[in-house]
């Protein structure tokens, strides 16, 4: 019986399943040893792709600088766990859908972006002072997560060579990397917003506004 395993086919510097009788963990050893440049990339493509989150954590550490430690990791479990699904629903449904909604996807990242800032601006300005870290609703988080991760799903479409345990792997990658920077991103926008009270309000919210103009702005450049 067969078993199958990872091989990194080194000519197309992609990660191929394949029959070689080898198991699981040796073919992971093997892209750890072997594909380097496969990994140096993804972290690279990771921290490009998070630099969107990162903003939007740091919005929400000025916004809400009494949130509790578990609402933090939340916050960044979203942003991690949307950056990983968005290239792998490119990945799965291929060029030639994602090339119909492509162009909408600036759109929609303005309009929810600018919403949650133009939502959190007019809070800031009627000085309501923030009860509870609660106030940052899933829904809310869900919103943003969508926002700052949809320009991913092209991201899937270069893995076109990749099969699913590629894919699986670079988006893993993404992930994880999300993860932490927006994990920082939030005790920084803490800091700050403890200090700045409800400007830090305004501050968040044209922090949001900004990350949707410059996602809509860079798609046409």
């Amino acid at each position: 019986m067969l078993i199958l395993g990872l091989h990194y086919k080194k000519k197309y510097d992609t990660i191929k399943w394949t029959y070689g009788g080898k198991s699981i963990l040796s073919g992971v050893f093997e892209i750890v040893m072997w594909s380097v440049e496969f990994f140096v990339r993804n972290i690279a493509l990771g921290v490009g792709l998070a630099m969107d989150a990162c903003a939007v954590s740091m919005a929400n550490g000025f916004n809400h600088p009494a949130m509790k430690t578990g609402k933090v990791i939340l916050i960044a479990f979203f942003f991690g766990l949307f950056q990983a699904i968005m290239p792998m629903l490119g990945f799965a449904v291929g060029y030639s859908v994602v090339k119909h909604i492509e162009k909408f996807i600036p759109w929609i990242a303005l309009i929810l972006l600018g919403f949650l800032g133009g939502k959190t601006i007019f809070e800031g300005v009627k000085g309501k002072e923030e009860s509870k870290s609660g106030d940052l609703t899933l829904w809310t988080l869900f919103l943003q997560a969508i926002a700052t991760s949809i320009d991913a799903l092209s991201v899937g479409l270069t893995m076109a060579d990749f099969t699913v345990a590629g894919a699986i792997v670079s988006a893993t990658i993404i992930a994880v990397i999300t993860f932490f920077l927006s994990l920082g991103s939030v005790y920084i926008g803490r800091k700050f917003g403890t200090k700045l009270g409800n400007k830090a309000q305004i501050l968040g919210g044209m922090i949001l506004i900004a990350i949707g103009l410059e996602i809509f702005i860079t798609s046409f450049i």
